[in-house]
């Protein structure tokens, strides 16, 4: 699609991207990703038993951790996707979003969602459930909100004639999915089952917030943007059907697989394990989709930075569904259960695909969004590497200190000797922590005076 294209199809008084709301999409995620580091850190350095903040309840470890999660889930990641949805949808569709003063309120409401859900955790109103801790009173809140965002998207897609391109197919989806599983993981166990029930609902919601929230809309975007980046059309329409509809039937049965070997029933377990491995096999399939793509344009990852974020992550997670295709076994599970194993694998999920993805996605864009150059393509650089690098070392150092621990406690060793032989690997996830941090520093750097550039060359074009 050129941009003739989407331009001659828009109001000559209102663009049909709202460049604007996507800048400050991108920013407030930048902004809630150094956050989620800072919580990151004094978790870190807890294990260490370095902790700077020694003493001060509301600053302890345990309340920044749930600020750490929260903050990358709900702060960066769900604004880097509502900005990216304001860039995809109404050029995907040629229709703009239903209402931009709604665009807008639902910004507005969405950080005080997740400032008030911060507040809450610092507070200590956090609800027993990972990722599902906002405090009772955001929940009804948050829920309106993601009712919003899929009113406020679905209408250009409703008005789309012919078919529809599969980033779209997977957008709709997300809609429904991601209503669904809040509701699911922030209402039914607090209101209605208890015990094992809403262990199975807490599994459940867990999964699917990653698997039908995260994974369709940066599936969506990887099907957005590399066909542009590489100037080529996606290998096979077709098998990324096959994609959507295998991640629609399998992936939904797989929460229980965090409760492996409790009272939940075995046959629940059994079909968390089969619809894992499943899901491997569909995503097997995502991956030869990009790989053909690129087939033949192989460079474009040494010269083309974005692709290389968006390939980097698609590496990452075929490695981490890989990993999760083991660890749901009953024989693998009663060894790394509740070790750094599965710590390492929520880093690579969480950061290593899809905050890569969208990194990947901001590198391309904000240049375009403030109509100018990156100050620094060595930066750009050292972003990539720092990033990819540092993740790389702290997710492979903490699923190896899993595999430590694991054994430890399978020879039936003091607790103590456990902490102990964690120490190596804990102080080294602060060194790639560090790595990693000075790439986002660097990435904020480069914002800020690429910013600068675009308002020098404004004024003088004035």
């Amino acid at each position: 699609m050129s941009e003739d294209t989407v331009n001659s199809d828009a109001s000559p008084r209102e663009p049909l991207v709202d460049e604007r709301i996507v800048y400050w999409y991108f920013l407030t995620a930048v902004g809630y990703l150094f956050i989620s580091l800072m919580g990151g850190f004094l978790m870190a350095f807890q294990l260490i038993r370095h902790n700077p903040l020694q003493g001060i309840e509301l600053l302890s470890p345990g309340r920044w951790r749930m600020l750490h999660t929260n903050a990358i889930a709900y702060g960066f990641i769900a604004n880097g996707f509502l900005g990216m949805l304001h860039w995809t949808v109404p050029r995907l569709t040629l229709h703009p979003v239903l209402n931009r003063k709604l665009s807008w309120f639902i910004y507005a409401a969405w950080q005080v969602v997740v400032v008030g859900t911060a507040i809450g955790l610092i507070f200590g109103e956090a609800q027993p459930l990972e990722w599902g801790e906002t405090p009772v009173w955001i929940d009804p809140l948050a829920q309106l909100g993601l009712l919003l965002v899929a009113i406020n998207f679905m209408a250009p897609i409703t008005q789309t004639k012919g078919p529809l391109y599969v980033s779209l197919w997977y957008f709709i989806a997300a809609f429904v999915w991601t209503f669904l599983t809040y509701a699911m993981g922030n209402f039914v166990p607090e209101y209605f089952v208890s015990g094992t029930s809403a262990g199975a609902v807490g599994g459940l919601f867990i999964h699917d917030l990653v698997g039908l929230f995260v994974t369709p809309l940066g599936w969506g975007m990887m099907y957005y943007f590399v066909p542009i980046l590489l100037k080529k059309p996606i290998w096979s329409h077709g098998l990324s059907l096959v994609g959507f509809w295998g991640l629609a039937f399998f992936y939904p049965l797989q929460g229980i697989h965090h409760f492996l070997y409790t009272p939940i029933p075995m046959f629940l377990q059994y079909g968390a394990i089969i619809s894992t491995i499943a899901v491997e096999l569909v995503v097997t399939t995502v991956v030869i989709n990009f790989i053909g793509t690129i087939w033949g344009s192989g460079r474009a990852v040494v010269t083309n930075i974005p692709i290389r974020w968006f390939y980097t992550g698609m590496v990452y997670y075929f490695l981490t569904c890989f990993q999760c295709a083991l660890q749901v076994t009953l024989t693998f599970q009663a060894l790394i259960h509740f070790t750094d194993w599965v710590v390492g694998h929520a880093h690579l999920v969480m950061f290593g695909v899809f905050s890569m993805w969208q990194l990947g996605m901001m590198t391309y864009l904000i240049p375009r969004l403030l109509k100018t150059e990156w100050y620094s393509r060595k930066l750009c650089e050292a972003h990539y590497w720092l990033s990819a690098g540092g993740m790389l070392v702290m997710a492979g150092d903490l699923i190896l200190g899993g595999l430590f621990q694991g054994w430890s406690w399978a020879a039936l060793q003091p607790w103590d000797a456990s902490v102990e032989v964690s120490q190596p690997f804990w102080i080294t996830r602060v060194f790639a922590g560090i790595a990693i941090l000075a790439g986002q520093i660097a990435f904020a750097w480069n914002i800020y005076k690429t910013w600068q550039l675009s308002k020098a060359s404004a004024e003088a074009v004035a």
